[in-house]
């Protein structure tokens, strides 16, 4: 007996070493399995994979300071040509994938932005005169349209991008570098990367499969064949491709097609209210937690669906329709794929207690009018566009709720473009403070020879003094 329990554990130990299960590998035993290949999947996938051509036009600055001393100019001439910026026509190159048959296309909001003439070529080399549908900075996606009478297109259908797993296989395909379409695979090497800082809504699937410049906008599939994520920034130190990729899930790419689709030129999103803190190792001891999760809410504007559904300053939100949450970018995420008007499970913690309710999703809430104002003028705002702030355009700001004053939201050229920002607060004009639009149009009003403007950028004050 001593004898064949020894023989058994000697037999345990051999199967369990490196040697016995090198054993175990086997040579193919089939042509078929000799030819296993990515080929099926990408005949279906690459037909739907476009080239993504935008021409933008751009002031360049000439670059000489001589130019602009009249004694120059009174030999080369002065029609302003010298020392001026001039127009350039720049290009940009990406990809998109076609996700509907008639003609609807998902680019990166970055391939087309500003884009004054958009093509769009086929992978039959085809090509076509592309319309903006939808442009969201945001979210970096747009969506296009183009017109092709009686065909229909191939599309890739959107798969769910909650289902991968860390290891699956998935291949990239975009035109890198313009050399012309090419597919390249790889794994998804990780789920949820929230430090990218590409967009606003930090969720990204990452893959080693490699991503080069041009590849923007281009289809990341399953081996399904089915689109789980639109290619748009890397990680590079060289502009080359290091095997560390990201895509935007398509779970918030069908969010962005449903507005087009509907009809609307601008994305209206869900909105929490809340000021939120990722959980720490610290503050997770001090609440008695096992390990550091969730975010955990600061403070609540009065008219927050969360504070209207129980929650309270100090709670941790935990999951959302059964989701984990890990900190406040992937809440921002999970609530921004969800729909306004509908009833979400949100678990929480509460004094060590877990805890779940539902909350009615809401848009935020316009609490003034925002009236936007193009300021226009002898003074340095001139080519900004200025809004009163309310929950609704600290929303599109990126700003806590409850922020208040006059913000600028668009800059459109002029002067502006040299001093501030998009989401610069104007705070005081030559010593008048701007608490609207109307205060902000009255001073500027004035034939002032010196402008002396305090903002709030970012939580920080800045003051400019700037000659009238």
């Amino acid at each position: 007996m001593r004898f064949a329990t020894t023989v058994i554990s000697a037999l345990m130990l051999f199967l369990a070493s490196p040697l016995a299960w090198a054993e175990e590998r086997v040579v193919p035993g089939s042509t078929a399995e000799l030819q296993l290949s990515f080929s099926p999947v990408v005949k279906r996938t690459t037909p739907a994979v476009v080239n993504v051509y935008a021409q933008r036009v751009a002031a360049v600055a000439q670059g000489n300071r001589f130019f602009d001393d009249p004694f120059f100019r009174r030999f080369f001439g002065d029609d302003g040509s010298f020392g001026r910026p001039r127009e350039r026509v720049q290009n940009s190159l990406g990809s998109g994938v076609i996700v509907d048959p008639a003609g609807l296309i998902v680019t990166n909001n970055h391939v087309i932005a500003n884009g004054t003439d958009i093509k769009v070529v086929l992978a039959d080399r085809r090509e076509f005169e592309a319309r903006v549908l939808l442009a969201d900075e945001r979210t970096d996606l747009a969506v296009l349209k183009i017109d092709v009478p009686d065909e229909e297109l191939p599309a890739l259908t959107l798969g769910d991008s909650d289902a991968l797993e860390v290891g699956d296989l998935v291949l990239a395909i975009g035109n890198p570098f313009g050399v012309g379409q090419t597919v390249t695979s790889g794994i998804v090497s990780a789920l949820a990367r929230t430090k990218v800082g590409v967009s606003d809504y930090q969720f990204f699937i990452q893959t080693d499969a490699a991503i080069n410049p041009g590849n923007s906008g281009g289809a990341l599939v399953s081996m399904k064949g089915e689109l789980i994520g639109i290619n748009t920034a890397i990680f590079s130190r060289s502009g080359g491709s290091i095997g560390i990729g990201f895509a935007i899930p398509t779970n918030m790419v069908k969010t962005v097609v449903a507005t087009a689709e509907s009809g609307s030129d601008a994305i209206k999103r869900p909105w929490l209210g809340a000021e939120l803190q990722d959980v720490t190792s610290d503050i997770a001891t001090s609440l008695g937690m096992a390990r550091p999760e969730g975010t955990m809410v600061v403070s609540l504007h009065p008219q927050s669906p969360l504070a209207a559904s129980g929650l309270r300053r100090g709670d941790v939100i935990l999951a959302i329709e059964g989701k984990p949450v890990e900190n406040a970018q992937e809440l921002g995420y999970r609530v921004a794929t969800t729909a306004i008007g509908s009833n979400t499970i949100v678990e929480y913690q509460r004094k060590g207690e877990r805890r779940e309710t539902q909350v009615t999703m809401v848009a935020a809430p316009e609490t003034v009018e925002r009236q936007d104002t193009q300021i226009e003028g002898r003074n340095p705002l001139a080519g900004a566009v200025a809004a009163n702030l309310s929950p609704a355009v600290a929303d599109e700001l990126g700003m806590p709720a409850n922020t208040e004053g006059v913000a600028i939201v668009k800059l459109e050229g002029g002067p502006a473009r040299r001093f501030f920002k998009r989401g610069d607060i104007v705070l005081e004009i030559n010593g008048v403070m701007i608490d609207s639009v109307d205060a902000l149009r009255k001073v500027l009003e004035s034939d002032a020879r010196l402008w002396r403007i305090a903002i709030d950028r970012g939580g920080r004050i800045m003051k400019l003094a700037v000659g009238g």
